[in-house]
């Protein structure tokens, strides 16, 4: 992976921006005047009133304290989940996002622990047990390499305890794969000086374009993931249940929500003979 310096430059994505499927590519898309217009487009306040207690009655309904936020991005669940009581460590791939994160968590009076960490070597930089770990804010999408994604899913496995659960989240690439709905940013994405939407989408590339009110634009090539896809992956890795939400919600028809939310739970079901 590239320095924060050779990332801070301009976007880069040749003369063939729909050619850039590769996961290593994330770390120089999130240039420092990208991830400092970040905040806009979450809007921390509409994403609060949006999302309510829902990571945090979830995390507490399976007896979590100790969380590792695997993709902090600039800070919002670290900071949620700090100020609701949770013992909190936050990663990233990204050292812009991380120094942000950090930046923002002191302006609210937290001191992040932050570990600059690459996925599929998670088990590398964190060395601990936890009781939970989150992946949030469509951050999966960046891994563009079916091993990749394997292997990431494999190391958040080891890190969690032998009853702990890991709680990912994704856009609901089906329903745009299969022109059934547009992003509707009802929940996740609530600043409303900022437009996302996706630029060009195939069976391997979501490219989303973000239009900010100044006319800056950035973009960022992710994969999208198809919701069974995902659950399969999950089971295929050792978890032993994964229940999925839609908007937060647990009832729900496949083509509405915006956002899916899976949890996956290692504590291991005994089958019966």
């Amino acid at each position: 992976m590239k320095s924060v310096l050779e990332a801070d430059i301009e976007q880069d994505y040749g003369e063939d921006p729909t050619e850039i499927r590769e996961t290593d590519k994330y770390v120089e898309e999130y240039v420092h005047k990208f991830v400092n217009k970040w905040d806009e487009l979450i809007d921390w306040d509409g994403r609060a009133e949006a999302e309510g207690n829902f990571f945090i009655e979830l995390l507490r309904s399976h007896g979590a304290k100790k969380v590792l936020d695997a993709a902090t991005g600039t800070g919002y669940h670290s900071v949620q989940l700090l100020e609701a009581g949770f013992e909190v460590t936050s990663a990233d791939g990204s050292p812009a996002m991380l120094a942000k994160s950090f930046e923002n968590a002191r302006k609210r009076g937290h001191i992040l622990r932050t570990v600059h960490a690459d996925w599929r070597y998670l088990n590398r930089s964190v060395h601990d047990l936890y009781d939970a770990v989150i992946c949030l804010g469509n951050s999966f999408t960046h891994i563009h390499n079916e091993n990749d994604r394997r292997k990431s899913l494999a190391e958040y496995y080891a890190t969690l305890r032998h009853d702990g659960i890991l709680i990912m989240d994704h856009r609901n690439y089906d329903a745009i794969l299969d022109n059934q709905a547009k992003p509707k940013r009802n929940y996740y994405y609530g600043g409303d000086q900022v437009t996302a939407t996706p630029d060009y989408v195939d069976e391997s590339l979501a490219r989303f374009k973000y239009s900010f009110q100044d006319g800056e634009e950035f973009f960022l090539n992710m994969f999208p993931l198809r919701t069974e896809y995902v659950r399969g992956l999950m089971k295929e890795v050792g978890f032993q249940t994964v229940t999925t939400y839609g908007d937060f919600q647990e009832h729900y028809k496949d083509s509405e929500p915006d956002f899916f939310v899976h949890v996956a739970s290692k504590k291991y079901i005994e089958q019966e003979n």
